[in-house]
């Protein structure tokens, strides 16, 4: 299997790039995210690969980095979501607002992506939200102050979600970016509580933007 390739950009489509590794061309299919931020023509790139073996074909798939190669095999354990999908997911949301989505469970973010529609987002923020190592709505310091007895503060409870993804709407229709608003919904909740009313998340949330 292939791991890792390292070599020039030969060529980029819509949908893959062709990297020359020593005069052998290989075709990697990317998200449109990686393909953007690929160097030109000529230049050297690296990345990381998930192959796939099928009876007919073998593809290959790129990632900036490990961290996208990951989310792109959990995505795909959900029920719905195949290569295609889990791509078009990677390249309309960054690992971050992916995981605030899951982590708040708010679907709307995640049916953001082309063929993704409600049914698939509610299936991954509730199939995901256990099994993303690190909830990135918090940054380096404010993890480290979330550890208590070694659990990560979270507003994924099944109460605190939907009172989350209210919070986080009102604070969007304010006019913040859906981001910013769900790392301040999250930071809320690590000062109020899952027990926290909406109001009170609100309020905490605008004075988390005002910082």
């Amino acid at each position: 299997m292939i791991g890792r390739l390292k070599g020039l950009v030969e060529a980029v489509s819509e949908d893959w790039v062709l990297i020359d590794v020593n005069g052998v061309c290989y075709e990697v299919y990317c998200s449109p995210r990686t393909l953007s931020n690929l160097p030109s023509t000529g230049e050297a790139v690296v990345l990381s690969i998930e192959t796939h073996v099928r009876e007919t074909e073998i593809k290959l798939f790129g990632f900036a980095d490990e961290v996208e190669r990951v989310w792109f095999s959990k995505l795909q354990s959900v029920q719905g979501v195949g290569a295609k999908v889990a791509l078009a997911i990677l390249g309309t949301l960054s690992i971050t607002d992916l995981s605030n989505a899951i982590t708040l469970q708010d679907k709307a973010i995640v049916a953001r992506a082309p063929g993704v529609g409600p049914k698939v987002a509610g299936r991954i923020v509730s199939e995901l939200k256990d099994k993303i190592p690190t909830p990135s709505v918090l940054d380096g310091k404010a993890l480290k102050e979330a550890r208590g007895d070694g659990a990560v503060v979270s507003a994924s409870g099944a109460n605190g979600s939907s009172k989350a993804a209210d919070a986080v709407s009102a604070l969007t229709n304010l006019g913040y970016q859906p981001t910013d608003a769900s790392m301040a919904v999250a930071r809320a909740f690590q000062e109020a509580g899952e027990d926290a009313e909406i109001e009170e998340l609100i309020r905490l949330g605008l004075k988390e933007l005002a910082k």
